[in-house]
């Protein structure tokens, strides 16, 4: 995968499935760097690198989810495309598991090849209903919400020559979550595991479940112990469910 749009991790491209991860809202294709490593060595993950961030720091952010996940999918069709007959799955945490889910949406209505699974993580399905209008948030409601959420990139916002390459980012990535308007749609035949932090500050465990309607195939639902960034603390469990998942619903030999 040679485009500007994905960062692999490891030394080697593994010949097994392919992971594709989406970042979190204002994170970089980094924030899934211990993941790859931790992953069984024969797989292929790959993570999304939005613009507006590190190395795409020139390029403007998108400010709706809807044209980065046409963006996205156009650049994952080209894969396809290319290499057809190997199975691949979308993993996405917080804002990623959305943009995970209708890029997967918008590949089926293209009659793509669907991934075997998605991993959905960190938020609640599409149509759970929130008061907060993060598109109206300032710079200062922005920052506040990052530091309640907590997470490993916390000392960036120490930094004030970090904090001005970062919030255009966050800017437009929170503008973007306020502005979402789930639209209706049919479940996705694509099986679906949520995984989600029991003590979450944004999502409930219940609020995370309601990705069971967005799938008329298999459903798993994993709860971990910690905050909207449980990853960090349960990284092995994490990758094992992943492991799991995809055996799971492993197409035929």
């Amino acid at each position: 995968m040679n485009s500007t749009w994905f960062r692999r991790f490891t030394t080697t491209e593994g010949d097994g499935p392919r992971l594709v991860c989406f970042p979190h809202a204002g994170g970089s294709a980094t924030a899934y760097m211990q993941l790859a490593r931790t992953l069984p060595a024969d797989f292929d993950v790959v993570a999304v690198q939005y613009p507006g961030r590190q190395d795409r720091y020139r390029e403007a952010p998108f400010t709706s989810v809807a044209p980065l996940v046409e963006a996205v999918a156009d650049e994952l069709a080209r894969e396809l495309i290319a290499d057809p007959g190997r199975p691949y799955a979308l993993f996405g945490h917080s804002m990623g598991a959305l943009v995970a889910f209708e890029t997967a949406r918008l590949l089926a209505r293209r009659e793509l090849p669907s991934p075997q699974r998605l991993f959905l993580s960190g938020r609640g399905g599409p149509d759970v209903r929130t008061s907060i209008r993060y598109d109206l948030y300032d710079d200062a409601a922005v920052l506040a919400q990052v530091r309640r959420l907590g997470g490993t990139e916390q000392t960036m916002l120490d930094n004030p020559d970090v904090l001005e390459m970062v919030l255009p980012a966050l800017r437009a990535d929170y503008r973007a979550l306020g502005a979402y308007r789930w639209g209706g749609g049919e479940p996705l035949t694509t099986p679906i595991t949520t995984l989600i932090g029991d003590s979450d500050p944004v999502v409930t465990v219940e609020e995370a479940r309601t990705w069971r309607a967005h799938t008329s195939g298999d459903f798993a639902f994993k709860v971990f112990p910690g905050g909207h960034f449980y990853l960090a603390d349960h990284i092995d469990q994490v990758a094992a469910t992943i492991a799991e998942g995809l055996l799971a619903t492993a197409p035929a030999a």
